[in-house]
């Protein structure tokens, strides 16, 4: 927590969902629909290939992150929230530069990539394509010693977060929860059957 609670901070948010369409949408519509901004949003399959996982950044105070926390939860398709903010998490984000590397820059860049343990993943005569994953204050910090040299262009998937230690065994998700809800009628026959 911080000293004052009313401070907007930025919170990382991991959130469980069902692998289907539309469920990206509903999140963000979820959003945008109450004025946030989402400032980073990965997505990924999880073990489960019926299970999403989602890690969004968002800035709020401690009232906003509830709200929203509680608005996910009531989402169908939902299945679990965590703010990983104020708990033991590891996060990291994946970013693709390109940098200037005229004759005179080549060793320079070099050796700020190697420092930041970033690899270079393409070469041309003018320019040095890196790949450096980190936390947010590493890549700001490569980013700002390479400004003068001469970013062309730049790619960030946004944050990706793990708790350190699980608080309990996600739960899989029944089979009854994935499906549609079905009409009982017997001779009515579901998609899926």
């Amino acid at each position: 927590m911080t000293v004052n609670d009313g401070d907007p901070r930025k919170h990382t948010i991991s959130v469980l969902v069902e692998n289907r369409f539309g469920v990206l949408s509903r999140v963000a519509g979820l959003f945008s629909a109450r004025g946030y901004n989402i400032e980073s949003l990965s997505v990924g399959e999880t073990l489960d290939p019926s299970v999403a996982r989602m890690t969004l950044v968002v800035r709020g105070d401690e009232f906003v992150i509830e709200q929203v926390m509680k608005q996910l939860h009531k989402l169908i398709d939902v299945i679990k929230v965590n703010d990983l903010t104020d708990e033991g998490h590891v996060e990291r984000e994946l970013v693709l530069m390109r940098v200037n590397a005229e004759p005179q820059h080549r060793a320079e860049v070099l050796r700020t990539a190697d420092i930041f343990r970033a690899r270079v993943v393409d070469v041309t005569p003018m320019s040095f394509t890196l790949e450096v994953t980190g936390d947010a204050e590493k890549i700001e910090a490569m980013i700002e010693l390479l400004r003068p040299i001469g970013i062309q262009e730049l790619v960030r998937t946004g944050k990706v977060a793990i708790s350190r230690a699980p608080k309990g065994r996600v739960k899989r998700v029944t089979e009854e929860r994935r499906r549609a809800p079905q009409s009982q009628d017997p001779r009515v026959v579901g998609f899926a059957d």
